[in-house]
């Protein structure tokens, strides 16, 4: 059995996303995998409730208990790694997860490691990206699923969604009209992953 373990921060609305559709295309029967556990480094992240009510392992991390970036992470690889051995290998999935991980983390988990932006990388890396966008007088805007590196949001392409940024927009609206193709792009993305992981 293959295990995704995702990590997010928040209300999860992209684990939710992968998870229902885990279910409803049946990946357990098609690719031998499942989402085993869902991990917060907030104790307030609505998403862990919806985890826990999917019968699925949830958890949370809280990174203000730790003293350094280095520290949180080999408590959190800890963590992910009780869902790694021979045979039941992992994805880990950032769904929504503030954090960057330490070149250390990263490494320890390459070509394994997945993560969804919301831009049209390689543009507008980092936070703020749908009000960059429309400062930037941009037509178009996205979101993109990549693999992660040590390089903040310059992974690997592996899935992006277009949408149109129209007059009026405000950076919550385009967020909105991004977030909607996010759900769609991030389990499609995992599911063209498990057929070769």
């Amino acid at each position: 059995m293959k295990n995704i373990v995702i990590l997010i921060s928040g209300t999860g609305s992209n684990m939710a996303a992968i998870v229902k559709a885990a279910q409803r295309d049946a990946w357990q029967e098609k690719f031998d995998a499942r989402v085993a556990a869902v991990i917060s480094n907030r104790p307030d992240a609505k998403g862990l409730a919806f985890a826990a009510g999917q019968g699925i392992d949830s958890a949370v991390l809280d990174h203000k208990a730790f003293a350094s970036r280095d520290a949180f992470d080999a408590a959190l690889s800890e963590l992910i790694d009780r869902y790694d051995e021979p045979a039941q290998p992992l994805l880990l999935v950032l769904a929504g997860f503030m954090r960057i991980l330490t070149p250390g983390f990263v490494s320890h988990y390459e070509g394994r490691l997945l993560n969804i932006h919301p831009s049209l990388l390689p543009a507008f890396p980092g936070l703020h990206t749908h009000q960059r966008a429309l400062d930037a007088g941009c037509k178009v805007a996205g979101a993109t699923v990549h693999q992660v590196t040590a390089v903040l949001d310059h992974g690997a392409i592996l899935a992006q969604a277009v949408v149109p940024v129209l007059p009026g927009d405000t950076a919550d609206i385009l967020a909105a009209r991004v977030l909607t193709q996010e759900h769609l792009i991030y389990p499609q993305a995992i599911s063209d992953v498990l057929q070769h992981f």
